[in-house]
């Protein structure tokens, strides 16, 4: 049996003492190759270790369940919760009924939060912002999307979506990790484990934040939302910040050098393998293959990051807010870059949707904040013919209700959460283009056709990346995991 295959079959194993005793690797390298997806390190003209180039990182599917139409992800997260009556759901009904209770027989005895469920009417309000059709599928668009409007004919929209969770945490804990329960394995991180990353220099899981304006001081975020759960800890996002430092703790203090850095860290995965050979602990390895992708990050990341030397047209697409670090225009920006390195899944997460009141005033900025960087990157990766194998995903964790929250007045209304209908959009990587899919009752409130639950996006998103949702799964405390738990059914009507 050769190296290689060694190495293929001991990955991330428990049985150590066994692999070192068939290989003639060095302890150190032979510990990385292990470790970072079966690389293999030799080294250079000056005698340094080095990986080398080219093998990117394997997960743990021997081979696709399924033909891949997409080979990446970026999820455009809407954080609070986005009003599908101002953006995507045209219920004219509800402006002709405006003021008027909302009929029992409507809500049917749902569950409300308890922001709204002592309120004595529930009032119900259309939107104020007008709405046309587009493209070929006439799909309902409101103004204040006026740059995804123009490419209605490259997205899906869904507007027949719905949720169990209710609560913020919940809900967005449910859509990142399949399960309301913190403690699970996130979509990026199942992505890590399953089939690896295409390079060799950056993560394979990525992490952008920013604020919206709409509401600045909106819900915040946790770092479990991109946790790697029981999986191995190679497996977590890693949060790219807007700031001189992009990864907290990555440079190397004054005064050391790269050769110094080093020879540091061959003698610390060797000390790290000894230790491991003792207690048997994966996470020693896990820690190796962190060492070592933080190490060739100094480099990739710094490069990754500078936009500075994009072309003004393309400015010019994303919005002059994509000039300013941390915004969500400089993410989709970086998102585009990051998906021309390969990186498998990248996480944008743009806050300030949760608009309980001052609703019109709010979701104008909020809307605007998004708009047009959304609509760039859609045409940015389809300009460069990656959106053909790029999946891209835009929603929330839940919408909102077609009554007002508090009093309603001739110019401002608000609305609580909505988990048992809302909309969202993809586009690329697979997904049927010019398409609208799904349909509400006349209030918008119900589902009447075409329900997608957060499961079957869960597991339509892994169809298109080659996964049988059933089959990716990790054994835990006795039990079998999997992203979509024992649910999910594939949405074949929006597939291309």
């Amino acid at each position: 049996m050769g190296e290689k295959k060694i190495i293929k079959d001991r990955a991330l194993n428990l049985n150590r003492r066994a692999f070192l005793g068939k290989t003639a690797l060095g302890i150190g390298g032979a510990a990385l190759a292990t470790t970072l997806g079966y690389r293999f390190f030799s080294k250079d003209a000056s005698g340094e270790l080095v990986a080398q180039s080219g093998f990117g990182t394997k997960g743990e599917l021997d081979a696709l369940h399924l033909p891949a139409k997409a080979k990446r992800v970026i999820y455009l997260f809407q954080s609070g919760g986005p009003s599908q009556y101002e953006l995507f759901d045209y219920k004219p009904l509800l402006n002709q009924r405006r003021g008027e209770d909302l009929p029992e027989s409507v809500r049917d005895g749902q569950r409300l939060t308890g922001m709204t469920s002592n309120q004595e009417s529930f009032p119900m309000v259309g939107s104020m912002f007008d709405f046309k059709q587009y493209g070929k599928s006439g799909a309902w668009i409101s103004d204040l999307l006026p740059y995804t409007a123009k490419m209605a004919d490259d997205i899906c929209i869904v507007k027949s979506m719905y949720t169990e969770a209710i609560n913020h945490d919940p809900a967005i804990t449910f859509f990142q990790t399949g399960s309301q329960q913190p403690g699970r394995p996130s979509i990026g991180s199942w992505l890590s484990y399953g089939i690896g990353s295409e390079n060799d220099n950056l993560p394979a899981f990525t992490v952008l934040l920013s604020r919206g304006t709409g509401r600045p001081a909106g819900q915040p975020l946790y770092t479990r939302l991109w946790g790697n759960g029981f999986l191995h800890s190679l497996h977590q996002g890693v949060q790219f910040r807007a700031a001189k430092d992009p990864v907290l703790y990555l440079n190397d203090p004054n005064g050391m050098s790269k050769a110094g850095k080093r020879e540091m860290l061959d003698r610390i995965a060797a000390l790290n393998d000894k230790h491991y050979q003792d207690f048997g602990d994966p996470e020693i390895q896990s820690r190796i293959a962190q060492y070592e992708m933080a190490y060739r990050m100094q480099t990739s990341v710094p490069e990754v990051m500078d936009i500075s030397g994009e072309p003004d047209y393309i400015y010019k697409m994303y919005g002059s807010e994509a000039r300013k670090p941390g915004t969500y225009a400089a993410n989709c920006l970086l998102a585009r870059r990051l998906a021309e390195q390969g990186v498998r899944f990248i996480q944008l997460y743009h806050m300030g949707w949760d608009q309980h009141f001052n609703l019109p005033a709010a979701i104008e900025k909020q809307a605007k904040d998004v708009d047009q960087a959304s609509a760039a990157l859609v045409a940015d990766l389809k300009q460069r013919g990656l959106l053909e194998d790029t999946l891209i995903i835009w929603g929330g964790e839940f919408g909102r209700t077609n009554y007002s929250q508090g009093i309603l007045t001739d110019t401002d209304y608000g609305r609580d959460h909505h988990p048992r209908s809302f909309s969202m959009w993809m586009a690329g990587g697979g997904i049927k283009p010019g398409m609208v899919y799904g349909e509400t009752d006349d209030f918008g409130y119900n589902i009447t056709e075409n329900p997608v639950h957060v499961h079957d996006f869960q597991a339509t998103m892994l169809h298109l990346l080659g996964i049988n949702h059933e089959k990716l799964t990790y054994k835990y405390q006795g039990r079998r995991f999997r992203l979509t738990d024992v649910h999910g059914k594939l949405v074949k009507d929006i597939l291309a």
